[in-house]
């Protein structure tokens, strides 16, 4: 937690540390969901932490072992004895014996008074938009920018602290088995013979797999490139690409934005099932460039890897996915301190480079061919607005229905301009945008 405070991102730094410590099994998912619980839930805890202390401020490192010890007694089951005495022998190792006289006394009253309690004196269940940002665990321009993004999207409001919840619910990985590398029923097998644990086939895509347990790096699929962690929005978004028919589709194919492969990946097996072609998996910052090849170390007879900035591609090309960088508020429950790190700033610096990378794969998609938007937002400012703006300068531009992709209908996410909005609640997936777009001759 200390790391992540400091910019580390919690996916990538945790795995390493339970590594490192040596824990697997019950103990590694006890530590995940503590450490990923206490964050995710801090705006809920924080409110209960202030309230019960009286202080508006406390240390950070004593402000974290607080959270630890509240999502314990909040949210695992864990005895509040265990949680409490657990809490203050680590804040005394780790900050001192005064702050853990502290953390002792605070903890206590809330197990004395009850944790459900004081957040209702904290933040009242009264229906109000910064009480349920308070009590879902959101900051409050997020509650608004998604309930905003419901009404445009055709959904019903009174659904938000559902859509809410749903980043709140921990996660378990998802597989994208690659075409052409394995198939998913192997995969599925793979998952239970090397974990112990079942698998299911995906809910809308014939390349998910979804884990219900166990790590996705002991399975040899996912070392050997086979297989890898992959949201089911993500794979429903690279195989509408390619499920749109086109005419004299020669599989000149593009990636614009390709960091850090997961698509590329999956496009590139459903070209190389289809037949002669190449895809271009672009992606400018050169660690992440990096971990695309990685990605397509199986299909390099069908791929290739530049780093240009994407506004500057030439060619034309029959397909091309541009999956811009965004907020990242589709993904929230996988990303457990993305909901703290962004402000509404951040749209003023992103939406200008979303048109205009909108812009250069649309100039780069050929009379005829088809190009995919995708963001992993449900904002309005990334989605609908984005495309409507687009429509409204390009003439030449014009939507084409998801509706005509049977898996993609079959999601309930398509609305009535033909774009498609993903809801974690409603489809087990990232909140994931995506419009699919054709350039007239």
């Amino acid at each position: 937690m200390r790391a992540v405070d400091q910019g580390a991102y919690a996916n990538l730094t945790l795995p390493k540390m339970l590594r490192d410590a040596g824990l697997w099994g019950r103990d590694a998912a006890f530590a995940t969901e503590l450490a990923y619980g206490a964050t995710r839930w801090r705006g809920t805890y924080d409110a209960v932490i202030n309230h019960t202390s009286g202080r508006d401020q406390i240390e950070p490192a004593v402000l974290n072992c607080l959270r630890l010890g509240v999502h314990q007694i909040a949210n695992m089951r864990v005895p509040d004895h265990a949680a409490v005495a657990a809490t203050v022998a680590l804040t005394r190792e780790k900050i001192g014996i005064g702050p853990s006289k502290f953390v002792n006394a605070l903890l206590r009253a809330v197990t004395e008074q009850g944790y459900q309690e004081i957040l209702d004196q904290a933040a009242p269940d009264d229906g109000s938009l910064d009480n349920l940002a308070v009590r879902l665990s959101h900051p409050p321009w997020i509650v608004r920018a998604i309930r905003q993004a419901m009404i445009g999207s055709g959904r019903d409001p009174e659904q938000l602290a559902a859509v809410l919840g749903a980043n709140n619910q921990p996660t378990t990985a998802t597989l994208v088995a690659r075409p052409g590398l394995i198939t998913s029923q192997e995969l599925a097998d793979q998952v239970k013979a090397k974990t112990g644990s079942d698998a299911q086939l995906g809910r809308w895509v014939p390349t998910a797999v979804q884990m219900t347990g166990g790590m996705p790096g002991d399975l040899p699929a996912v070392r050997g490139a086979q297989a890898a962690v992959q949201d089911e929005g993500s794979q429903i978004v690279a195989l509408a690409l390619v499920g749109v028919p086109i005419s004299d589709d020669q599989g000149r194919w593009l990636d614009m934005c390709a960091g850090p492969g997961g698509k590329s990946a999956l496009l590139a097996g459903l070209l190389k099932e289809r037949g002669p072609g190449k895809l271009v998996a672009n992606e400018p910052q050169p660690h992440r460039a990096r971990l695309v090849a990685q990605a397509l170390r199986n299909y390099q007879d069908v791929s290739q890897v530049t780093e240009e900035d994407g506004r500057s591609i030439q060619g034309q090309f029959d397909r091309v996915l541009v999956d811009v960088p965004c907020t990242g508020l589709g993904a929230l429950r996988r990303r457990p301190e993305a909901r703290w790190r962004h402000s509404p700033r951040d749209l003023g610096s992103l939406r200008p480079l979303q048109h205009e990378l909108l812009q250069a794969a649309l100039d780069a998609t050929r009379p005829g061919g088809v190009c995919l938007y995708s963001a992993c937002s449900p904002h309005l400012a990334e989605g609908l607005q984005t495309i409507d703006d687009l429509l409204k300068a390009n003439p030449k531009a014009e939507l084409v229905s998801a509706s005509q992709l049977g898996f993609v209908k079959a999601t309930g996410a398509v609305l009535d301009n033909g774009t498609v909005q993903l809801w974690t609640d409603q489809h087990g997936t990232d909140a994931m945008f995506m419009a699919l777009l054709t350039v007239t001759k």
